[in-house]
């Protein structure tokens, strides 16, 4: 990655996946976030594919490179590769279908053989716009994301309830991840450059935050 020349002189590079079963609207919030389109017709991700969305924090430029993983087990194998150097994850399930729920433990323990780093990861419950036909429980994703350390929040890729809000989420305890990581290691920028992840000119905040963020609109 080439580095940012103007007076902000830092740039960071961060690689996040977003895994779950097929059909649970993983390309619909990538697509929701990156471009804010929808599309009701979408079709089954052919491996994997991604985007690259940008925001500004602490006055340093933090781009984000995200990948859509397909869920089909037919793919695993192909995309197992693909975990290797993420610091980031939204993992997804569809509020209306449980058996994408009770898939999520099995995501995480792929998510965490495969990757290499800390990884700040968010749990999702995806078509919150089909409230009226919900079959997982808000209180059940809260406690499993407080029982497993994660983020949580329920979106509609449809409307774009929340959508922009979990991404930036994640990227945000990224940046404070890497951040508190450079303050407290000299090689830490070495170790980035092998996972994948860049950071152009060390030094940032060591800002802390909550760690179990939640939120469900009504």
């Amino acid at each position: 990655m080439s580095s940012s020349e103007d007076e902000s002189g830092e740039e960071y590079l961060f690689k996040i996946v977003i895994i779950g079963d097929s059909a649970v609207g993983k390309s619909n919030l990538l697509s929701r976030y990156a471009r804010n389109e929808f599309n009701m017709h979408s079709k089954a991700t052919i491996g994997v594919e991604f985007q690259t969305q940008s925001m500004e924090i602490d006055g340093k430029e933090v781009k984000a490179q995200i990948w859509d993983t397909a869920g089909q087990e037919r793919f695993r194998a192909v995309t197992s590769a693909y975990y290797r150097g993420a610091v980031g994850a939204l993992v997804v399930y569809d509020i209306t279908r449980r058996t994408t729920f009770d898939s999520i433990g099995r995501w995480l323990d792929e998510l965490k053989t495969h990757s290499d780093t800390t990884v700040a990861m968010m749990l999702v419950g995806n078509k919150y716009d089909l409230e009226n036909i919900r079959d997982v429980s808000v209180e059940e994703g809260k406690s499993l994301a407080e029982a497993e350390g994660l983020f949580f929040m329920e979106t509609s890729a449809l409307d774009s309830t929340n959508v922009k809000k979990a991404f930036e989420i994640v990227i945000r305890e990224i940046y404070n991840n890497v951040s508190r990581k450079v303050l407290n290691s000299d090689t830490y920028k070495a170790e980035l450059s092998v996972n994948r992840v860049s950071l152009v000119n060390n030094g940032a905040d060591g800002s802390k935050k909550n760690q179990n963020y939640s939120c469900c609109s009504r």
